[in-house]
């Protein structure tokens, strides 16, 4: 971990830089965001003023509150890839208010590790830093790639707990969402910590 200061620190693991967002991180963020394929699992691809919208919001989210949805760089590779990060959730649901991670990367990088890798240092800055107890991640049950994800992260899942996203209409495909959970205590035992060393 690095740069720490005011707003969010940025974090390194051994292939990616999770950083604050850059002016130049706009146009290929529109471009993914505007990608059918990218966001098959979404209501419906982002127009780019929406897109900027959405940085707008990570950007203040990473300032002001220590952590949020960082930009993706992978040095020597490519200079933006995506974000990985957490986000409390902001809607009502009966597993609300919580802090998810979340991640979505463009599509000439899928496969290669990049979600899992980053999601793993979100989450350890989440348990060791920011002092979270729990964190959750959801998708639509049609979204195999990135539950996969979750379960890679050591999350588990509930069937009891699959919920209608509110923010979804009803009768659209992606509606039924599935919840992953993640404890403080179960991660720290996963990565052989303490519970005193994941409060850091």
């Amino acid at each position: 971990m690095s740069e720490i200061g005011s707003g969010a620190p940025s974090l390194r693991t051994p292939r990616l830089l999770l950083r604050r967002w850059r002016p130049e991180d706009r146009a290929p963020f529109a471009a993914l965001n505007g990608d059918p394929t990218v966001m098959e699992h979404f209501p419906a691809p982002l127009t780019e003023a929406e897109s900027d919208a959405l940085a707008d919001r990570i950007e203040l989210e990473l300032a002001t509150t220590g952590s949020g949805l960082w930009a993706v760089e992978v040095p020597g590779v490519a200079p933006f890839i995506g974000f990985i990060g957490l986000h409390p959730t902001d809607f009502d649901a009966p597993f609300t208010p919580a802090v998810e991670v979340g991640w979505r990367i463009d599509r000439p990088y899928w496969g290669q590790g990049y979600a899992t890798e980053g999601a793993e240092a979100a989450v350890a800055f989440g348990f060791e830093h920011a002092g979270l107890e729990e964190i959750v991640s959801f998708t639509s049950r049609t979204n195999e790639r990135s539950w996969r994800v979750m379960a890679r992260l050591g999350m588990i899942t509930d069937p009891a707990e699959d919920f209608d996203h509110p923010r979804v209409a009803e009768g659209h495909p992606i509606r039924r969402h599935v919840l992953y959970r993640l404890r403080r205590s179960d991660w720290a035992r996963r990565h052989n910590r303490s519970d005193a060393a994941a409060e850091g």
